[in-house]
């Protein structure tokens, strides 16, 4: 292919457009194929170690979680992970990070090939997380709040020895009552404010994000974790967005009342994470960077991929043992990769 047959393609299916539209707020589309993996198959697709695999890019936020999850939880030799590359066009994501640009288990170069071999006629996004049933190629699920969930307890006889309870029965009432809070404020929030269409969805967005943000500052200046005195579902869910903030939400979103450095609780408690065995270790800044700026076309039309900002500070001492609590509670950390 020629450069100007590839800079043809490449506008022929560019993602400008996609993200924003003038004069509205962003509004999330949130019908996802919510079929489940479970012990007993109610939905056809019974927990099965070896027949699925986790298609999730390390750029991805909401992809993100589930590597975390799956990392914490033991589930590697269970549950097989793709990972595209960071960018992608309209399509579809693409696994331009293996050989040949093919998924070497599903053997496709974009992730549309599996949801089309669950629906020739799948007109939603193509979206990761997603679960794939490896003995058809099909998609199961893009679901993505209840994979996790799924992964904790659908997937239980196959989580490894010592492994955390992320969504302990006691505390899941309280669990989902932050991570709602958090996903609409937090989570979506910086998405908000990031492909607003007018000045005025953009300002309604900021301020709700930044009460969140001050809600969570005061509610982790004292207890080391979001809830309970281990870590939970609802920790990685904040973490993802945390870790994101400063390379690309506080600029490219717009999201600058302040950077996450300067909000001292938060700064700890992300740092507290990063340097968990399954959280820090799951992040690729140089992957997350490039695929907001090059990808997000409606709001940095250059693709110009900033440098900054520096990221030393997050190997450096938190001090939040000094609240108390045990990570993992009784269980133990996952083993380095």
């Amino acid at each position: 292919m020629t450069d100007t047959q590839q800079s043809e393609q490449q506008s022929e299916h560019s993602t400008k457009g996609s993200y924003v539209t003038g004069g509205k707020e962003f509004t999330r589309d949130t019908q996802y194929i919510e079929t489940r993996i479970t012990r007993d198959g109610t939905d056809g697709y019974p927990v099965e170690a070896g027949r699925y695999r986790l298609i999730a890019a390390r750029a991805c936020p909401w992809a993100n979680r589930t590597i975390i999850v799956r990392r914490l939880l033991g589930l590697e030799d269970a549950i097989s992970l793709g990972t595209p590359g960071p960018t992608h066009d309209s399509r579809s994501w693409t696994f331009d990070l293996d050989p040949d640009g093919r998924d070497p288990v599903l053997g496709i170069e974009r992730l549309q090939d599996a949801f089309f071999a669950r629906d020739p006629d799948y007109s939603r996004g193509i979206t990761v997380p997603a679960v794939v049933d490896t003995t058809t190629g099909a998609v199961v699920t893009n679901n993505f709040p209840q994979i996790t969930l799924d992964f904790s307890s659908e997937w239980k006889d196959f989580h490894r020895e010592g492994a955390p309870e992320l969504y302990p029965e006691a505390l899941r009432e309280e669990i989902d009552a932050v991570n709602k809070r958090v996903f609409t404020e937090v989570n979506n929030g910086v998405y908000r404010c990031g492909f607003a269409g007018s000045q005025e969805a953009y300002e309604a967005a900021y301020d709700r994000l930044f009460t969140a943000l001050d809600w969570l500052e005061e509610r982790l200046t004292n207890q080391r974790f979001l809830v309970g005195d281990t870590i939970t579902e609802a920790d990685v869910r904040l973490f993802t967005t945390l870790v994101r903030f400063d390379p690309v939400y506080h600029g490219h979103f717009k999201c600058n009342r302040n950077k996450l450095t300067e909000m001292p609780a938060l700064w700890g408690y992300a740092r507290d994470l990063f340097q968990t065995p399954g959280f820090g270790d799951t992040i690729d800044f140089e992957q997350i960077k490039q695929h907001y700026y090059i990808v997000h076309e409606d709001i940095n039309p250059t693709g110009i991929v900033p440098k900054g900002p520096d990221l030393a500070g997050w190997t450096t001492a938190h001090g939040r043992e000094a609240l108390g609590g045990r990570p993992f509670g009784d269980g133990t950390p996952p083993a380095a990769e």
